[in-house]
């Protein structure tokens, strides 16, 4: 049996409060699953997150999961 593709994990954290950004900035942020600042969530790497994550790269760091 095949073994299955080892699927990375971002740990995305809000640094930067969404107040002062474009709408579509501040429902991105809530897409990703982040409420309030200093946040941490785990979400699977899909090439649809690494573009959310791209159009909120100054309110956001990410770090790759083991």
């Amino acid at each position: 049996m095949a073994n299955p593709a080892k699927t990375k994990v971002l740990r995305i954290t809000l640094v930067h409060s969404p107040l002062g950004n474009t709408k579509r900035h501040k429902a991105t942020v809530r897409a990703l699953g982040l409420t309030r600042t200093h946040q941490t969530v785990e979400q699977v790497d899909t090439p649809q997150l690494r573009g959310m994550l791209a159009k909120v790269a100054h309110l956001v760091r990410v770090e790759e999961v083991g």
